[in-house]
């Protein structure tokens, strides 16, 4: 041993140890997220074989695929923590100094922590409420599924410190937790001093909130220290209630759509499935004048009824389309806005995760939203389309036109890959599957395609992908969990009630309502990322909508097209940035592209909003 490593003075042995427990939460982490996503893939898949083949339903398998879901959603935001890779809004940090970005990295790290630490205190008291709960089939105590959440809210813990303690000095610490404290005695002396009533809903949910998330906080952390500090200040409820609110947020069986879909979309790329799709599209239509644009949105449409993810959807069609899109000349900013509207178009093409989401989180009939999605993305494709005739009038045709045997050749070659979102669509409107099971069926028929069909299957590339779905499906659902716990306080406050009374007397009646709503949904999917957003107001406002007579279908078609615009709307709108990012295409140019294309799903979103039939035409 050196002498230097004889004393911690030197810090050597103390980063040694630190960076192999590094090590090791990584190795755990991903490892059992990774396993929990392929176990849950195999229950589910497990379930439709014995209901629909056998006639012998496995009734317990969406018991356990429940408890392993919970753990998963866990597992997987300490992976996305390790990875920054959870939610949040980077545009108000993107132009702070250096010194002004350390410090706000420092203040979500420092949340992070407190976060777990509300989260882990008071849930070893609920997992010992719930051990006399017992599972209806297993009979399992249901302190099983909190004590695997708290062992996962441990590693969060640790990564969390890890992050506060390498990503700012002490200087820098000590200011942030001075300014934390002052925070915390101004809320005290308010809450002590004044009686506020629900007055104190915007000092929390507006001004917490708010600067949390500016500030780059993650979205999900965002809401669960607003709901932690209201509960604390404004109240007498134990801080455990918040957990199970969480708990009840995430656990909607329909939810575990979330992860099947985005390992089928992952699985997408890796097959050759949307590959084979954009080269038959690009067979006919390609030599035309802007053809490329038109088979990108068709791609978009098509892929988007598959995977459910739009960055699994971007990730699909980008490689594919758009270096021959650059080598014809088209302007990368050109190339990132028209992406960008797409995946904002196909936002309501089942079985969009936003559809299962609302579905779950409002209780309308996910399959009548999966019916009632398709033609508003249609009529919002057409748009598009219409626009690249006008922008790309003066273009010459480039590229060679396929004749007849190479697009009867290529057609058969995507003719298993056109066939999937007919089955997954087939599968779950005539019953065979429910909502939630039938991406399994997509990632079997893609295995098998992959591995027979197209023999590209690449299996060193399988392990990282089940780990990135626990990662996505963590950071996803971690925001469904905290602003579940969120609106479960605003309703406890009385706000669900005046939100509605407000809503439902504006002037317009109807129409009134639905402008107002719009305009809410198209700002709260760009500063929220459409999730939380819908997640936090759904509940509250799809009643207000149903007293005013408003079919729920149409209203969450709406909702859902006006968060995708806001969404993919700069500056705020992070799916825009994303967009870039995929396309590797500076945002300045995409920028003062994309709005004619914004425009025009603007005008798709008012017809939809204004001829119902559109979007209820077909739902029985």
């Amino acid at each position: 041993m050196r002498a230097g490593q004889r004393t911690l003075s030197s810090g050597q042995p103390v980063n040694g140890l630190l960076h192999g427990l590094d090590r090791v939460v990584d190795w755990v982490s991903q490892g059992v997220g990774g396993c929990l996503v392929a176990v849950e893939v195999i229950l589910l898949f497990a379930g439709v074989v014995g209901r629909y083949m056998f006639d012998h339903p496995l009734v317990w398998t969406d018991e356990v695929a429940g408890i392993l879901f919970l753990w998963l959603v866990s597992v997987g935001a300490v992976i996305a923590l390790r990875r920054t890779e959870h939610m949040r809004m980077t545009v108000v940090l993107g132009r702070l100094g250096p010194r002004a970005r350390r410090l706000a990295g420092c203040l979500a790290a420092i949340l992070v922590v407190l976060v777990a630490l509300c989260l882990i205190v008071p849930g070893l008291s609920y997992a010992r409420q719930q051990a006399a709960v017992l599972t209806p089939v297993l009979q399992m105590p249901a302190s099983w599924e909190v004590y695997g959440q708290l062992a996962a809210l441990v590693l969060l813990l640790y990564v969390a410190l890890r992050q506060l303690l390498s990503g700012a000095n002490w200087i820098e610490i000590a200011c942030v937790l001075i300014f934390s404290a002052v925070v915390w005695f101004a809320l005290d002396r308010i809450e002590n001093a004044l009686d506020l009533g629900n007055a104190d809903l915007p000092i929390y949910f507006v001004g917490v909130v708010g600067v949390c998330i500016f500030l780059g906080v993650p979205i999900a952390f965002s809401f669960a220290t607003a709901t932690f500090a209201y509960i604390h200040f404004t109240g007498t409820i134990p801080l455990s209630v918040v957990i199970s609110q969480m708990d009840q947020g995430m656990s909607s069986i329909e939810l575990l759509a979330v992860p099947m879909f985005i390992v089928l979309g992952l699985l997408l790329e890796m097959t050759g499935i949307a590959r084979a799709m954009v080269n038959f599209l690009a067979a006919l239509v390609g030599h035309r004048r802007g053809g490329l644009h038109y088979v990108l949105i068709a791609a978009m449409y098509l892929i988007s009824g598959i995977s459910g993810s739009k960055a699994a959807d971007q990730a699909a069609v980008a490689p594919v389309l758009l270096p021959e899109m650059r080598r014809r000349g088209v302007p990368p900013g050109e190339l990132a806005a028209l992406l960008a509207a797409s995946a904002a178009m196909s936002e309501t093409i089942p079985p969009s995760l936003v559809l299962i989401i609302v579905g779950a989180v409002t209780g309308v009939s996910i399959s009548a939203l999966f019916t009632g999605g398709l033609l508003p993305a249609g009529l919002a494709a057409a748009g598009l389309a219409i626009l690249v005739l006008f922008r790309t009038r003066t273009d010459r045709p480039e590229g060679a036109k396929a004749n007849a045997r190479e697009i009867g050749r290529l057609l058969m070659v995507a003719l298993p890959a056109l066939i999937l979102p007919f089955i997954i669509r087939y599968a779950v409107l005539a019953g065979v599957t429910t909502a939630t099971e039938v991406a399994t069926v997509g990632v079997v028929y893609a295995v098998l395609i992959g591995l027979f069909v197209y023999r590209c299957f690449e299996w060193r590339r399988l392990f990282p992908i089940l780990v990135e779905t626990a990662a996505l499906s963590g950071s996803i659902l971690l925001i469904i969990g905290s602003a579940s716990a969120m609106a479960w306080s605003l309703t406890q406050a009385g706000f669900a009630q005046t939100l509605t009374e407000m809503m439902t007397s504006l002037p317009g009646g109807r129409a009134g309502f639905l402008a107002v709503s719009v305009a809410l949904f198209v700002v709260l999917g760009s500063v929220l990322e459409g999730l939380p957003a819908m997640v936090l107001f759904g509940p509250l406002l799809f009643p207000a909508a149903q007293q005013l007579g408003i079919h729920l279908v149409q209203y969450g078609i709406v909702a859902i097209l006006a968060m995708g615009i806001g969404l993919f709307a700069p500056p705020f709108g992070v799916g825009f940035y994303q967009t870039c990012l995929i396309g590797k295409v500076s945002s300045d140019e995409a920028f003062g592209r994309i709005w004619p294309y914004l425009a025009v799903l603007v005008v798709a979103l008012i017809i939809v909003a204004a001829v119902p039939w559109i979007s209820t035409g077909f739902v029985a």
